[in-house]
């Protein structure tokens, strides 16, 4: 790798691979400083990339916030994968990203197979350290490089932001000498009443039990600025049928009003 010059900048995409609920959104959000992308306990909440944006040093990095990859089972779950492998193709950088308390599970090792298959260079980013105890993650750091050659691994806690600037510093240094590609004070290339939207169905999965937060879309109706500042935002939640309706508003329209309220 070429060194960059001290008044050259670096700009690319960084793709974030890896199975549902690893912490791809909690790291992309980490990175760009705000909420760019939805993060819920339940897995399979990302249905398309997100792009989290942000400067560290002279580089910008976009982050590519992928769909968890696992083995699909609806329409939906198929696109959803393949979105998250298209991801792959527009990248300057791959990192693999896993949870180290689930451990090396079958979805990691169906993607490591597909990275093999495409002879994909990638590194290997173990989240939620917090979680484990450092035996464990040395283990799991030896079974994953054997199975691989990652060409560098980081431990962090994204939640926390533990070990995420070397990881930060990595990325910096690896993306082609370029132009920034965004204002740099640009979070994200999601419009803002799209990430409001994204917001409220992220408060569905919080609050709905179940399966019942997958059957629902979120669509924004009215996106209208005021004279001081605010905004008057206007959601429309469509169900599958007429019975999750009921669900959703809640008795009296309590579920509904405590959903909007939180958003």
């Amino acid at each position: 790798m070429a060194e960059c010059a001290e008044n050259e900048t670096r700009a690319g995409f960084v793709a974030l691979l890896g199975a549902p609920n690893a912490g791809k959104s909690t790291l992309t959000n980490n990175f760009a400083g705000s909420k760019v992308s939805i993060v819920s306990p339940k897995a399979q909440t990302t249905r398309t990339i997100v792009k989290g944006i942000g400067v560290w040093g002279n580089a910008q990095i976009i982050f590519l916030d992928t769909p968890g990859v696992f083995k699909p089972k609806r329409r939906l779950d198929r696109a959803m994968v393949a979105s998250a492998w298209s991801g792959v193709g527009d990248a300057d950088i791959v990192a693999l990203v896993v949870d180290a308390k689930r451990g090396f599970d079958e979805e990691t090792r169906a993607i490591i197979d597909a990275l093999k298959a495409n002879q994909q260079k990638a590194c290997l980013v173990l989240n939620k350290i917090d979680l484990v105890k450092n035996e464990t993650l040395l283990e799991l750091t030896a079974a994953l490089n054997k199975e691989y050659a990652f060409d560098e691994t980081f431990m962090i806690s994204a939640l926390v932001g533990k070990g995420v600037d070397d990881f930060y510093d990595y990325l910096a240094k690896n993306l082609p000498v370029s132009p920034w590609l965004y204002p740099e004070e640009q979070m994200s290339d999601m419009p803002l009443k799209l990430l409001a939207a994204e917001i409220v169905r992220e408060k569905l999965f919080l609050y709905l039990r179940q399966e019942l937060p997958y059957a629902l879309t979120v669509e924004p109706e009215l996106w209208e600025r005021r004279d001081d500042g605010s905004v008057r935002a206007e959601m429309t939640i469509y169900v599958e049928r007429d019975g999750q309706k009921q669900i959703v508003l809640g008795r009296g329209g309590a579920m509904i009003k405590k959903i909007g309220q939180s958003a």
